[in-house]
């Protein structure tokens, strides 16, 4: 595949800030041993960079991480892309508003996916980041672009970045990888909290006007413009 030189450039500064956020992943709590995968799409490309399937966290770098296309060919790289890749590439041609996608096994939010409930919303920060409950997805086998149809069958009805897909664990999207790391980092902090409010009694939903409300500002108004 030829590229031009800006193509070419943003590859290189996204294989750099790919593999950087792989370390959030473990510095979170979200992944044991090889398990999870980050990756991007490349703007004004029919490609994406992502994590190389089955190689230690500690040996990740920018030269480690692949390219592929978004049917999940090798384009560049050494090594073979994540087991997941149909799954990232099925999403990044089927929403193209998302330049990122992630996929973790962290403990409480696949607890619920194995559960296969969602996540109700009864925290101001699920309305903030999720506009509403972190909806499960259907349960898929690895191997082909089925977990990507379940991914986009259920973002598509939901304001939620994020899907729990059952029986196996949360997927997330953004508008860039770093969005899609936020969310991995936060659908894992509120489902261990709503864990715990279960445990102590029944936690009290947000009305659908306040989750609203909070989703609005927090989406238009929150932090630096």
């Amino acid at each position: 595949m030829t590229l031009t030189a800006q193509a070419r450039g943003t590859i290189a500064e996204l294989r750099e800030s790919v593999a950087r956020l792989h370390s959030e992943l473990t510095r979170n709590e979200l992944v044991v041993w090889t398990a999870g995968n980050v990756s991007a799409r490349v703007p004004g490309e029919d490609l994406m960079v992502i994590k190389p399937s089955g190689v230690s966290y500690d040996d990740l770098n920018a030269d480690t991480m692949v390219v592929t296309d978004l049917h999940g060919n090798l384009v560049h790289g050494d090594l073979a892309p994540s087991s997941d890749t149909a799954a990232h590439a099925y999403v990044y041609r089927h929403l193209p508003d998302v330049g990122g996608v992630v996929h973790t096994h962290s403990t409480y939010a696949t607890a619920w996916a194995a559960r296969g409930e969602p996540i109700p919303c009864v925290l101001t920060m699920i309305a903030d980041e999720f506009g509403g409950e972190i909806p499960v997805g259907p349960f898929a086998l690895i191997g082909d672009d089925s977990i990507g149809r379940g991914i986009v069958e259920t973002l598509r009805a939901t304001r939620s970045p994020a899907v729990l897909m059952r029986n196996h664990g949360p997927f997330t999207v953004g508008a860039t990888a770093r969005d899609a790391v936020k969310a991995a980092v936060m659908v894992e902090d509120v489902a261990r909290t709503v864990h715990i409010a279960h445990q102590l009694g029944t936690p009290v939903p947000l009305s659908r006007s306040d989750v609203d409300r909070l989703h609005a500002r927090y989406q238009n108004v929150y932090g630096q413009r």
